[in-house]
């Protein structure tokens, strides 16, 4: 079987228009695909530095455990599939410290619906596991049910609870809309249980800051970051100034070609640095994550972050966690859990 080579368009698409369009774009877009992991953040290193001091690391689990003395709730980015930031969370939540600093933990992979079931298994009741997971599979949020972190996260915490008197006992919280599934019939019946946003905010006011507690967030960045429209800024409204937000590097330190050449190549590991009045902090979004890729109705290639987004680092976060070379970050393995069964 032969396979004929892709070539340029003929003439005729050529003077097709929209065909044309397509043709350009799809070769375009591929080789922006291509070229955005490999070079816009090795350019991003040799550019100047805008204004600002060096950030000055300290060991981050410690950082984080005193951020508890000032502030209600700290946000920490979830690892999303990353095995290296979920370390740092089970590192963190396990630490002897941790509890008599923190009351609750609030993940974005938990279906509220559950929270009763999720209250007892957390709490040492007798709840087959097969109907705990179903607090992280069944929310409206697919990968959820494909990150293995949660297959720890759940047991650990119910197991330091074991350890722990009554009052001390750690809470979590389920912080996705209350869907049920079984109700859904069709894309319309999603919405019909609340937007993630709102609930995620609401969840935090109700049963953390209204009972005056102290709260982990774990949520993807976009919902932690101040003064945009993310579950963080909505209940900033009326509890302003509450929130330590921290988040990682992103890929701004993938691309070096060795790893001495990187800023942060004295810093230790895993490490905590403040934002404001930093450098680093003066930097945009775009240097932490790759921006969007959008063609408009001019068949225009726009690669950028909404306007809300496109300011200085510094005012949507308070601090950057570091892991590490980002080139030797680890991604996790799938969840076996037809055949787990849990130790505790």
């Amino acid at each position: 079987m032969q396979v004929q080579p892709v070539g340029p368009p003929t003439s005729k698409t050529r003077t097709g228009g929209a065909s044309g369009c397509r043709w350009f774009l799809t070769m375009l877009l591929l080789l922006l695909m291509a070229l955005t992991f490999s070079t816009s953040h090795a350019q991003t290193q040799q550019s100047a530095r805008p204004p600002g001091a060096d950030p000055t690391p300290e060991p981050a689990i410690p950082a984080i455990l005193v951020a508890f003395d000032k502030y209600e709730v700290v946000a920490i980015p979830e690892g999303h599939g990353m095995e290296d930031e979920d370390h740092f969370i089970l590192s963190l939540i396990g630490n002897p410290a941790f509890p008599e600093k923190v009351n609750d933990i609030e993940v974005e992979c938990g279906n509220s619906l559950y929270q009763t079931t999720l209250d007892r298994y957390i709490a040492g009741a007798d709840v087959p596991f097969t109907e705990v997971r179903k607090v992280w599979r069944n929310t409206t949020q697919t990968p959820c049910g494909t990150w293995a972190f949660f297959e720890q996260f759940f047991p650990l915490v119910r197991a330091i609870n074991q350890k722990l008197r009554p009052e001390k006992r750690l809470r979590v919280l389920g912080g996705d809309p209350p869907i049920d599934w079984d109700q859904v019939k069709g894309p319309d019946d999603v919405m019909k249980f609340g937007s993630r946003e709102p609930t995620i905010a609401s969840v935090m006011v109700k049963e953390v800051l209204a009972k005056h507690r102290k709260a982990l967030m774990l949520f993807g960045a976009f919902h932690i970051f101040h003064q945009v429209r993310s579950a963080v800024s909505t209940y900033e409204k009326d509890y302003p100034s509450v929130t330590f937000v921290i988040s990682h590097l992103g890929t701004f330190d993938e691309d070096q070609p060795i790893l001495s050449a990187s800023p942060f190549a004295s810093w230790p590991t895993p490490s905590l640095a403040r934002a404001k009045g930093t450098w680093l902090g003066a930097l945009d979004l775009s240097h932490f994550l790759p921006a969007p890729i959008r063609v408009d109705e001019h068949c225009k290639v726009h690669t950028e972050f909404p306007k809300p987004l496109q300011r200085p680092m510094e005012d949507l976060v308070d601090a950057f966690l570091y892991l590490g070379p980002g080139s030797l970050s680890l991604k996790e393995k799938c969840p076996q859990t037809s055949r787990w069964t849990p130790a505790i």
